[in-house]
């Protein structure tokens, strides 16, 4: 399987001139963890996540540095200062992130994960975002992998899915993950009523070459993205 057949393709962006509370309220909203931050054409300039924004919450006192030691220092760093003061994406992002194609093997993915300690990475086609793949996103393709794969059919069926979903539920796809091997429908992610999950799995077993469809969506935690 390949980044394609796992990837978030709905995916929740930010302009460097993004305001880092709007970037915090889209976190809360849509239940992820970061955003990749994209220029006018959809190119990956940068990321910024929840570690962050966290940076921006002031330490306890004993936890700053004394003042002899920012004397001998010659004072505070000024990429720190800028990351927890800067008020824009493009200030606080962390630049230039690693990507990979859509069509990159799942375990390459895994091992640059691994290597880089990072949870997730952009997916691009011709230099612009096109998805992302998390550690989630890959458990969930490495569950099915040993499985007959359909190879573009399948892919096929995914974009179905995610469209009919997209178009016609008002479930927001960027909360949902759609595994397909050989036919057989995997569905993850969060939505927000019972009625909304027999909806995506509706849309899944209505498309043509679905074989079966097995439903393990989850509900958004009461408070978040309701508002």
């Amino acid at each position: 399987m390949q980044a394609a057949d796992v990837m978030t393709t709905n995916v929740i962006t930010v302009t460097p001139e993004s305001d880092v509370g709007e970037i915090a309220s889209l976190l809360l909203e849509h239940g992820i963890s970061a955003v990749p931050v994209v220029d006018a054409d959809d190119r990956v300039l940068g990321i910024v996540s929840e570690g962050d924004l966290m940076a921006r919450i002031e330490p306890e006192e004993d936890e700053r540095r004394s003042w002899w030691l920012r004397i001998f220092s010659g004072g505070g760093d000024a990429g720190d200062y800028v990351k927890t003061h800067g008020r824009k994406a493009g200030q606080i992002m962390t630049p230039n992130p690693l990507t990979v194609d859509e069509n990159e093997p799942l375990h390459h993915i895994a091992s640059l994960l691994e290597k880089r300690r990072i949870k997730r990475v952009p997916v691009v086609r011709d230099g612009k975002l096109v998805g992302i793949v998390s550690r989630s996103n890959l458990l969930r393709g490495f569950s099915v992998a040993r499985q007959p794969a359909g190879g573009d059919d399948d892919r096929a069926i995914r974009d179905a899915i995610l469209k009919e979903v997209d178009e016609n539920t008002g479930v927001m796809v960027d909360r949902l993950n759609v595994i397909v091997a050989d036919g057989k429908v995997q569905l993850w992610g969060l939505v927000e009523s019972k009625e909304q999950r027999w909806a995506v799995q509706v849309a899944a077993e209505n498309i043509d070459g679905v074989k079966e469809v097995e439903n393990n969506l989850g509900f958004v935690p009461r408070g978040v993205g309701t508002a």
